[in-house]
C-alpha cells in the first residue's frame, strides 16, 4: 500500500483517520502515529484523538462488517484512507458520546483534508444509511467478528483457555486503569497519596503492590502532583511485580535485559539503591533514549545506577564484560497479547506466524543469558503475553534442556510441567503478564 502523507492542514477527524490508516495499512504502531498527530493539536484534544483512534482498533471487525454492507465496492489507491475516515464516523455513531449531527457533519467535512473532496457525498450517504438502517441494533451472529479480535488470536485463546476463553477475550477488550508506581526514593506512598487527596484525585491502594496507586479515573499524567520531580512512574500493577519477584539484594550485580522504556529498571533501583551494578540493556537505540529520559525524571542519574547500554541480548559477547550477574530480569520480546486492552492496535499488528518466531527468539535469548548468570544466581523470565507457547511451555522446555536450572516458584501452585505465574488481563485489574523464576545450580 502506497504511503499516505500526514494531511498538510490539521483536522481532528482527518488526522484520526490518518492514524487508523497508518496502523492498518502501513503496520505502524499507534504510539508513533499518535505522537506525530497529537503534536499538531491543542492538549485538550489529544485525549479525544486517542480515544477515537484506539476505539476503532477495539471495534474494527464490527465496523468493517458494517462497512461491507454499506459500501458497494472498496476504495482503492490514494482514496483508501477515506474508508478509514468512514470507519471513524461509524465508531462515533455507534460507540461514542459524539452527537449524530457532529459525527456525520464533521466527518464529511474532514474528507477534503485527505484528498477526498469528491467523496464527501459518499461519506455522507454511508453514515446516513447506517443510521437509517439502524445497523447498530442488528445482532452480529459471527462470534469472531463480535469479539473484536483477529481470527488467529480468537482461536489461540480458545486453544489455551477453553471454557474460560470468552472471559479472557472480554477482559482483553476492557479499558485498562492507570497504575502509578510511587518513587519511594523521592516520596513515601503516604505522602504521595496525600498530594492526590489535596487535588481531589480519586485512587485506591493495593495489598499486593507496596508502591502502587491505581487511579479511579482518566487523568493527564503530566498534570499530576510531582510529575516533574519524578515522584512517580506510570507502570501497570503486573509489571510492578517484576522487581518484587527479582528481589535484588544490596551489593549485587543486576542485568535488566530488554529494559526499554525503563520502568522495571527504575523500580529495581528504588527498591535496592545499594546495588553494586545495574545494567539496563536494550537492542533499540531509539527506545534507550526513553530509558535515559525516564531515569533523569526519576532522578536516578544522580548515582552510577543504572548503566544504559545498547546490545543484542542474544549475543552477550558484543556487550558483556565477563563478570557474572547475581540476578537477571529478562523481559523477553513477546506478542504483547496481555496488554491489548491498553494498546488495542497490537491485535492488528501481530500475525499468527509471529508467535513461532518470537518463541524461537525467546529460547535463544534465554540460552545466551544463562551463561552470564553466576552459579546460585537468579533469572526472572517475564513477558506481557498470555499465550502458553511464549510462557509456561517456553520455561518447561528450558528446564528440560538445562540440568543446572531449577524452578523457584513465585506462587504456590507452580509445577515443573506448569511453571510460572500467568496473570490474565483484568486479574486484580492488572494487565496480562507472565513470570517464572529460575535459579542456577552451584558449581560442584
Amino acid at each position: 500500500m502506497k504511503p499516505t502523507p500526514l494531511p498538510k492542514q490539521k483536522n481532528l477527524r482527518a488526522d484520526c483517520a490518518w492514524v487508523i490508516y497508518q496502523i492498518l495499512e502501513q503496520g505502524k504502531s499507534s504510539r508513533d502515529c499518535l505522537e506525530r498527530v497529537q503534536r499538531r493539536h491543542h492538549p485538550r484534544d489529544n485525549a479525544w484523538i486517542q480515544e477515537m483512534s484506539l476505539g476503532v482498533m477495539r471495534k474494527l471487525p464490527i465496523l468493517q462488517h458494517w462497512l461491507r454492507e454499506l459500501l458497494d465496492r472498496p476504495l482503492k489507491g490514494n482514496k483508501k484512507v477515506i474508508e478509514h475516515l468512514i470507519l471513524l464516523g461509524l465508531y462515533q455513531l455507534a460507540f461514542s458520546r459524539v452527537s449524530q449531527h457532529a459525527a456525520v457533519g464533521e466527518t464529511v467535512n474532514a474528507s477534503p483534508y485527505l484528498g477526498g473532496t469528491a467523496l464527501k457525498g459518499l461519506v455522507n450517504a454511508v453514515l446516513r444509511n447506517f443510521m437509517r438502517q439502524e445497523l447498530v441494533n442488528k445482532p452480529i451472529d459471527n462470534p469472531i467478528i463480535a469479539s473484536g479480535l483477529p481470527k488467529w488470536l480468537y482461536k489461540a485463546l480458545e486453544d489455551a483457555y477453553g471454557q474460560d476463553a470468552d472471559a479472557v477475550r472480554e477482559a482483553t477488550n476492557a479499558m485498562a486503569p492507570i497504575w502509578l508506581r510511587v518513587n519511594t526514593k523521592q516520596i513515601s506512598i503516604t505522602d504521595y497519596a496525600a498530594a492526590l487527596d489535596a487535588v481531589d484525585i480519586n485512587y485506591s491502594l493495593s495489598s499486593e503492590h507496596a508502591d502502587a496507586i491505581k487511579l479511579e479515573g482518566r487523568e493527564d499524567i503530566t498534570g499530576l502532583p510531582g510529575f516533574e520531580k519524578g515522584h512517580f512512574a506510570v507502570q501497570d500493577g503486573a509489571a510492578q511485580l517484576a522487581a518484587h519477584y527479582l528481589d535484588a539484594q544490596p551489593h549485587e550485580r543486576v542485568l535488566d535485559c530488554c529494559a526499554a522504556p525503563g520502568g522495571k529498571t527504575g523500580h529495581i533501583i528504588e527498591r535496592t539503591p545499594e546495588l553494586a551494578y545495574c545494567l539496563a540493556l536494550d537492542a533499540d537505540e531509539n527506545r534507550l533514549k526513553r530509558v535515559e529520559e525516564n531515569m533523569t525524571r526519576l532522578q536516578h542519574t544522580q548515582t552510577n545506577l543504572p548503566v544504559i547500554k545498547q546490545g543484542d541480548a542474544a549475543k552477550p559477547e558484543t556487550w558483556w564484560d565477563g563478570q557474572h550477574f547475581d540476578r537477571i530480569l529478562l523481559d523477553a520480546p513477546c506478542s504483547a497479547t496481555g496488554v491489548i486492552r491498553r494498546h488495542p492496535d497490537i491485535r492488528w499488528l501481530r500475525k499468527s506466524s509471529d508467535i513461532d518466531a518470537l518463541a524461537a527468539l525467546q529460547a535463544e535469548i534465554l540460552t545466551s543469558l544463562w551463561q552470564t548468570l553466576k552459579p546460585g544466581g537468579t533469572l526472572l523470565y517475564a513477558t506481557c503475553s498470555i499465550l502458553p507457547q511464549e510462557n509456561s511451555q517456553q520455561i518447561s522446555a528450558f528446564l528440560e534442556r538445562n540440568a543446572d536450572a531449577t524452578l523457584v516458584p513465585v506462587i504456590k501452585t507452580e509445577t515443573p510441567s506448569k511453571p510460572g505465574r500467568q496473570i490474565l488481563p483484568g486479574e486484580q485489574q492488572m494487565d496480562g503478564f507472565y513470570y517464572a523464576r529460575l535459579v542456577k545450580s552451584l558449581s560442584k
